[in-house]
C-alpha cells in the first residue's frame, strides 16, 4: 500500500511541475497591450484559468497524498 501511495505522490508531483511551468509569468491581456502588472485586466480567462484551477486541484491532492503517506508508515 505504501508503494502505491509513493508512486501516486511521484506522478502528482510531476503533473504539478508541468502545470506550474505552463503558467505564464505575468503574461496577461494587460501586458499584451503594453500595460504593466495591475493593469486594466487582472482576471484569468480561458486556458489560463483551467491551468490555474488544475494546479490548485493537484496541489491539494498532493498534500492529501503526502499526509496519507506520512500516516501509513
Amino acid at each position: 500500500m505504501k508503494n502505491i501511495i509513493s508512486i501516486a505522490q511521484l506522478v502528482i508531483s510531476l503533473i504539478l511541475i508541468v502545470l506550474v511551468l505552463l503558467q505564464e509569468r505575468g503574461g496577461g491581456i494587460s501586458e499584451t497591450f503594453g500595460g504593466q502588472e495591475g493593469g486594466f485586466s487582472t482576471r484569468k480567462r480561458g486556458l489560463e484559468k483551467w491551468i490555474y484551477l488544475a494546479t490548485l486541484f493537484f496541489l491539494f491532492l498532493f498534500a492529501a497524498v503526502s499526509l496519507a503517506n506520512l500516516l501509513i508508515s
